[in-house]
């Protein structure tokens, strides 16, 4: 906590946030779990951060840098140990994607639609053979995958899906395209949803792994875009690509739907443990600005209105940890979680957006500079209302199921 009298912060806040905040959910957290958020933290703050301005620059996450976070098992948090992964519960996994994505949000997004996204959909549903083809080389890094759902004519839609696939032998040839796909510039292999038959509606979706190597598979060179300029976006084409049978995810049509909003509930609330990573950089960066800067005599941290910006932003962040770890807990408890995890990622990716932006006003000018960090902050924080399923969607979702559940 900052001294009082001097306004100075203590080394308990530079790479956190105070005391209390810092204890937020301590009282579910198991003593592993703990490790990981510490080891994460410390990684985060000595490797990623120091680099994160430089990736951003160059449009790329550093080659070291994966290498580094490989050897940790990084990539491998969704990937049983049998397949070379370091397979982890959720709320560890909430917890890392919290913490590294203090560092950069960017590599987290890389890592994240690598070796969650593309590996985990891949360790949850594959086959054996599927598993032990795919897995080791995604825990690793060797590959780099990643996961495609998003079409031009079908974002939030995903019941509009044209990608077709048609079983021809003892191959599926599809067809179509996906857009606004992380790591689709670089991945080695890409977990595909198509549909088989679209007047099945959703039984007739199906997820395939598919190789870049394959015939009839391209993909875009990477978008110029505003934010997580390290993690490459792209689009994916499929022109008569001829993906082998034994590539169904699974083994077996119509399972892609579950698979899909089993994996979208997922991915819910580790987006918005990033976000909320990024709103804990941003708080901490406007704290230590707030309390060495001054103006008419005195630390900006001492103007009232400084200390409601920045009280507002701690409850915000605190509130939107709280929500991410309780679901990832009912995640691992396998109670219900598909409700809490739409007003999980409504929460916290539209909060991290007011702390970015409040971060950016508390230092004035130089929040605007992109010498300060709070400026990639800022254009960082807008994806994430819009990835994973806008906050529209979520809405959407809250609403239908509190119309299907009733309120008690």
């Amino acid at each position: 906590m900052p001294d009082t009298m001097t306004g100075k912060a203590t080394s308990k806040f530079i790479w956190g946030i105070p005391d209390e905040t810092e204890l937020v959910m301590e009282f579910i957290l198991t003593d592993e779990q703990k490790a990981v958020r510490e080891s994460a933290r410390k990684f985060a703050k000595q490797e990623i951060a120091p680099r994160a301005e430089a990736m951003d620059r160059a449009g790329a996450v550093d080659q070291e840098l994966i290498a580094k976070m490989a050897e940790l098992g990084y990539f491998g948090l969704s990937i049983p140990e049998e397949y070379g992964g370091s397979h982890q519960d959720n709320v560890s996994t909430t917890l890392l994607a919290m913490e590294l994505s203090r560092g950069c949000a960017a590599t987290m997004t890389m890592m994240g639609a690598s070796g969650g996204l593309c590996g985990g959909l891949i360790a949850e549903n594959g086959t054996a053979e599927q598993k032990q083809r795919y897995l080791p080389k995604i825990a690793s890094a060797e590959w780099i995958g990643c996961m495609g759902m998003t079409e031009p004519e079908a974002g939030s839609d995903a019941f509009s899906i044209r990608t077709r696939a048609k079983k021809n032998g003892d191959s599926y040839i599809l067809n179509g395209s996906k857009t606004f796909i992380s790591n689709a510039p670089i991945a080695d292999v890409a977990v595909v949803y198509a549909t088989v038959d679209p007047a099945l509606g959703t039984q007739g979706l199906a997820a395939f792994i598919v190789e870049k190597n394959f015939p009839g598979f391209s993909a875009s060179k990477k978008f110029d875009k505003l934010g997580l300029l390290a993690s490459p976006t792209g689009q994916i084409f499929l022109e008569d690509c001829e993906v082998p049978a034994e590539n169904l995810l699974g083994g077996n049509e119509g399972q892609g739907w579950r698979q899909m909003t089993r994996g979208l509930n997922i991915e819910r609330f580790t987006w918005s443990a990033m976000a909320v990573g990024v709103a804990k950089a941003a708080l901490v960066a406007a704290f230590e600005y707030a309390q060495t800067r001054k103006q008419f005599g005195s630390p900006l941290y001492y103007f009232q209105m400084i200390q409601d910006k920045i009280a507002t932003m701690a409850t915000e962040i605190h509130h939107g940890e709280l929500s991410c770890l309780s679901t990832a807990k009912s995640c691992d408890d396998g109670l219900s979680f598909s409700i809490a995890s739409a007003m999980c990622k409504l929460f916290c990716c539209e909060m991290v957006m007011r702390v970015t932006t409040e971060a950016v006003q508390i230092l004035g000018g130089y929040g605007y500079m992109r010498d300060y960090p709070v400026e990639r902050y800022f254009r960082d924080a807008k994806v994430f209302a819009i990835g994973a399923g806008t906050s529209e969607i979520q809405k959407t979702l809250i609403a239908h199921q509190l119309a299907a559940r009733g309120l008690d």
